[in-house]
């Protein structure tokens, strides 16, 4: 494994290891909460509350999967499956901390990760 392959796949590490500490936290602090409200309240039916737990939890799964495609790419995958892997996977780290850091507005660990995802995965789909 050259060290491009060794970039691109501890970016999949960080990025998917976001992604699963942003799903807990998520499902504790989020929607646990927000569950208990609508329920309390009645007026949100059973299947909308669902839909809405999915839809809070599609960046965490698309964000693992990205993470778990370029550890793929970095060790199966040629040049241009990885630069395709790569351009997906980076957007979507790109929107992650884009939008976290709007959200926050300070340092917070979600959009440095992010960054930092962002960043090995252009670094490891450079030419050696």
């Amino acid at each position: 494994m050259d060290w491009n392959s060794m970039v691109l796949a501890t970016a999949g590490v960080i990025g998917g290891g976001t992604a699963v500490a942003h799903g807990i936290l998520m499902q504790r602090v989020i929607i646990k909460p927000m569950e208990t409200v609508c329920e309390a309240d009645g007026r949100i039916s059973a299947p909308l509350r669902r839909l809405g737990t999915l839809l809070l939890h599609f960046s965490t799964f698309n964000w693992l999967l990205s993470g778990l495609f370029l550890i793929a790419a970095a060790i199966w995958f040629g040049q241009e499956a990885r630069l395709l892997t790569g351009l997906l996977a980076g957007s979507s780290f790109l929107y992650g901390a884009i939008i976290s850091f709007w959200v926050m507005r300070r340092l917070h660990p979600s959009w440095i990760l992010m960054t930092a995802a962002l960043i090995l995965t252009v670094w490891g789909l450079t030419q050696p």
